[in-house]
């Protein structure tokens, strides 16, 4: 089995609190990996990278290729060299859909790794989310979202599920459990998953053992207390509990 690592720049706790300056930029994020999924620099849109492509998903749910010097403040991503095949019939919602992915890795004693899936797929309807940048400084996520973030619906459209997941003891460096982003074949609608209908899905699933850290570089990072941001403001802002 070849060796495979996550790459991951910056942590979600540091998202989470306010940290969206750029740490790398898109095309240095490319060498590391070529699926998984970020922001940019204030957290000016979703990130999906598929097929070593890098696209930013823009507040109204529409995907534009994102420019190689463009910031990046928070990404995961690697490249799957081994992998499993899955395949998925009808799942009606995401929580579904979440329950299948962790009994196939419980299956293969993969609880306490790290996972990357990509799920090609046929669905009713994708709800999602994305976001317009917020310059800011010690303004926590949470907040930026509040302000920012749009809410859409895509239906019955095909296209690709970029899923990661994290151990719940990895919780602070990423969010703990399933974190999706959805890309249409086109690439042309895409964001943050909220939830699914899903006819049918198939694709590949990687177990990961290895992580490589990216830290900021810059002075302001360290005024940052990275232990203030609970598990309840990462759920609102995975699950859309603070939506618009």
């Amino acid at each position: 089995m070849s060796a495979m690592k996550m790459y991951q720049v910056s942590t979600l706790q540091a998202l989470m609190l306010g940290y969206s300056r750029a740490v790398i930029s898109v095309s240095e994020l490319l060498d590391h990996g070529d699926i998984g999924l970020g922001t940019f620099t204030d957290v000016d849109g979703e990130m999906i990278v598929l097929d070593g492509f890098c696209y930013r998903a823009m507040e109204n749910g529409d995907v534009v290729a994102a420019e190689p010097d463009r910031g990046v403040p928070f990404s995961t991503v690697c490249t799957m060299n081994d992998s499993t095949p899955v395949e998925f019939l009808y799942t009606s919602n995401i929580e579904k859909l979440k329950t299948d992915l962790n009994n196939i890795i419980d299956s293969h004693f993969g609880l306490n790794s790290m996972h990357m899936a990509r799920i090609d797929g046929e669905f009713e309807m994708i709800d999602a989310r994305s976001e317009s940048g917020y310059e800011s400084v010690h303004v926590d996520l949470k907040t930026i979202l509040g302000k920012t973030q749009k809410a859409f619906k895509f239906e019955k459209t095909k296209g690709t599920l970029v899923c990661v997941y994290f151990p719940d003891y990895m919780d602070g460096i990423n969010a703990s459990g399933w974190h999706l982003h959805f890309i249409s074949d086109d690439k042309k609608h895409g964001g943050h998953v909220f939830d699914i209908v899903m006819k049918s899905g198939k694709g590949q699933i990687s177990k990961i053992n290895s992580i490589e850290l990216k830290l900021p570089d810059e002075p302001i990072f360290d005024t940052y207390s990275l232990k203030q941001a609970s598990k309840d403001e990462v759920k609102a802002v995975e699950q859309g509990k603070n939506r618009s």
